[in-house]
């Protein structure tokens, strides 16, 4: 198995990360430094499936592979989606030390509502990576009311800096508030495009991501996806099994 693939199922990283990673010098197999295109070997242990080779990143052992956990989050606004031990208002201070979970994506501090939990890096690599173009649906508030004009502009792709957003699905919910779904995830992309047109997001909640919802789910809470929902996840993005 490549090593990217095989960091990305220990829950250590995504697969992209561990590519980074790997690129930078910050993974070391078998006491030297790897590169992209080094291979492990899994054997099976009384603690779960492993590698034969010594692995190491950023000077700490990986470990076996993870049961693969997957958990919705109603995230609040101020809460950093950044796991660093030294923000106190960091997402990793709501976490649960075992499993370790990591956000699929992430919500601006500013922002609310719905981030996909897990350990599961290849599930987390189809959701992100931009080539897949999985859809995500907002609900948001600006500064004051507008008209169609902004509706049909935002829905035909906004052009800021020296981006131009890709078209998008977009539909009024009252006078000053809209829902918006999009099929990538430009840094602040939402309220770029907005202040693009004149208008302030003063409120920004997402509320799905591909199959799965928000729903009621208590703002600062967290759930297991059930079987079904893990299933339907799997279904929308073209497989039907995360394992090994």
């Amino acid at each position: 198995m490549r090593l990217a693939k095989y960091l990305a199922l220990t829950g250590c990283c995504s697969r992209r990360a561990a590519t980074r990673m790997i690129r930078d010098g910050q993974v070391v197999i078998d006491d030297r430094l790897a590169n992209h295109i080094d291979t492990v070997t899994l054997i099976d242990t009384p603690n779960g499936q492993q590698c034969q080779e010594v692995l190491y990143v950023n000077g700490n052992r990986v470990s076996t592979v993870e049961t693969k956990a997957y958990w919705l989050f109603n995230k609040a606004v101020g809460t950093d989606s950044r796991l660093l031990a030294h923000l106190p208002n960091s997402l990793l201070h709501l976490l649960p030390e075992s499993p370790r979970l990591y956000p699929v994506g992430r919500l601006d501090k500013d922002s609310r509502g719905l981030l996909l939990l897990t350990n599961d890096g290849e599930l987390t690599h189809q959701l992100m990576h931009p080539d897949f173009g999985h859809i995500k649906t907002y609900h948001v508030k600006v500064d004051r009311p507008f008209n169609n004009d902004f509706l049909q502009q935002m829905a035909a792709g906004v052009s800021y800096k020296d981006i131009t957003t890709r078209p998008c699905k977009i539909s009024r919910l009252t006078e000053d508030s809209y829902q918006i779904i999009l099929t990538q995830g430009l840094n602040r992309q939402i309220r770029r495009m907005s202040q693009a047109l004149g208008f302030k997001v003063i409120d920004l909640k997402r509320v799905s991501i591909q199959s799965l919802s928000l729903g009621d789910l208590p703002e600062g809470q967290r759930r297991q996806l059930t079987d079904s929902e893990l299933t339907t996840l799997q279904q929308s993005l073209g497989h039907t099994c995360l394992d090994i």
